[in-house]
């Protein structure tokens, strides 16, 4: 068989070693040791985790790189990050929200980042960056699959123009219905927003993803009632609870109910590590909790669950560079999640998992696939998550789009002249 691209000697996640990777037509065509057959290029990664790309389930890229403007979020509150948004809203443009946007997609993409879903908000009743996002989304596809969700930032019932705009959104484009029940004026009008915008989601034919309970509140609990809404309406498999950091603080009882129903209806959860810990705990003294949702119990409950980035240097988070190992990194620490299993579930969280929410097709590491791929230099997951390991090659459709060299450092010690090895392997010094 001949090929136009072979990787050699791959380490693949679930733990083979030594495979090859063949490609033809932008497609992986086989996986498999020691393939035979001519190739246009050959690329030797040997030793070298290769993973299917990485994979954003929860990001705005509408504030993406408006640090500063118009000012900083001094108290690091959601509350006050919003506010600070809608301070911004009436000055964007759309020539900004473009240039940010793509600034922000050639750095995910340098990261391996190859499908963002970003959060939309409609809450303007220009539309511009629902306009800005589409543009974007068109500019982008050959080496990116962005996915829209129009988000009704203040509020399906708070806003008065809210559902116009939402359905304007979708009209024009835009893929997923999202929401926001805790930032409503009631509890109850909270849940009639889960019970709409499910239905409207129904009525289409979409996917839902909705910023459910970030809150420390303990009584919020409007995901018990999208869970409902996913069941009565059959929309097992295409509903998401984004943040539910109320979980957090929930009563036990309560959550070893809830987890279940969630399993049971289809529901998918994403947790944004990097942003819940430092927008949760605000008015806490001590101890502080750390916000983030039960991301382990979750998943041995059986529940998919994702990590996203959610924010890069906006009105809600200061730092960020779209690295998704960065946020597994710190879901690890979170999460309490150190143990092998535990990092290998971290891992999959920012690629199988989070690819499974957004119904990428053609996704991973199989004949059939795309030959969309990411070179790593570690070994395995828990390398590449302790590392946060350069991203050596990145693979669009069997092309390269990015390459980084590896990270090489050489001491000159007296006496001791050496080249460090970060990607030390355990249990080779006795």
């Amino acid at each position: 068989m001949s090929f136009d691209l072979v990787l050699r000697g791959a380490n693949l996640p679930d733990g083979r070693t030594g495979v090859d990777i063949g490609v033809k037509d932008g497609l992986i065509a086989a996986v498999a040791p020691a393939l035979t057959g001519d190739a246009g290029r050959e690329i030797d990664v040997s030793g070298r985790l290769v993973s299917p790309p990485f994979v954003d389930p929860h990001f705005h890229m509408d504030a993406t790189l408006s640090l500063g403007l118009p000012r900083l979020n001094r108290s690091g509150t959601l509350l006050e990050g919003i506010a600070l948004w809608g301070e911004l809203k009436p000055q964007l443009t759309h020539e900004a929200v473009i240039a940010r946007a793509l600034a922000y997609c050639d750095m995910a993409v340098a990261q391996g980042i190859g499908a963002i879903r970003s959060h939309v908000d409609v809450c303007d009743d220009r539309l511009l960056a629902v306009e800005a996002l589409l543009e974007v989304k068109r500019k982008v596809a050959p080496y990116l699959d962005l996915q829209l969700v129009a988000f009704p930032q203040d509020g399906f019932y708070r806003y008065p123009n809210a559902e116009a705009n939402l359905l304007r959104a979708l009209d024009m484009g835009v893929d997923v219905v999202g929401g926001i029940p805790h930032f409503e004026r009631t509890m109850a009008d909270g849940a009639r927003s889960v019970t709409r915008l499910c239905e409207i989601a129904a009525e289409r034919g979409l996917l839902v993803d909705m910023h459910c309970d970030e809150t420390d509140d303990p009584l919020s609990r409007h995901v018990e009632t999208l869970t409902a809404e996913t069941r009565r309406l059959g929309l097992a498999g295409r509903v998401t609870g984004s943040h539910l950091t109320s979980m957090h603080s929930m009563d036990n009882y309560y959550v070893s109910k809830l987890l279940p129903l969630m399993a049971e209806a289809g529901v998918a959860a994403i947790a944004n590590p990097l942003i819940n810990i430092v927008i949760q705990g605000r008015h806490d003294t001590y101890p502080k909790r750390r916000g983030m949702t039960r991301v382990p119990e979750m998943m041995a409950a059986g529940i998919t669950v994702a990590f996203g980035h959610d924010c890069v240097m906006d009105p809600w988070y200061p730092l960020g560079s779209g690295d998704m190992l960065d946020v597994a990194h710190m879901a690890v620490h979170v999460g309490l999640m150190t143990s092998l299993d535990g990092m290998r579930q971290c891992f999959d969280a920012v690629t199988v998992n989070a690819a499974r929410i957004l119904h990428l097709d053609g996704y991973g590491i199989e004949p059939r696939c795309k030959a969309d791929l990411v070179v790593l230099q570690a070994a395995d997951p828990m390398e590449a998550i302790r590392l946060k390991a350069t991203r050596l090659l990145v693979l669009r459709r069997g092309q390269v789009i990015a390459e980084t060299a590896p990270r090489i450092t050489r001491l000159d010690l007296p006496g001791r002249p050496a080249q460090v090895d970060l990607n030390f392997v355990p249990g080779s010094i006795r």
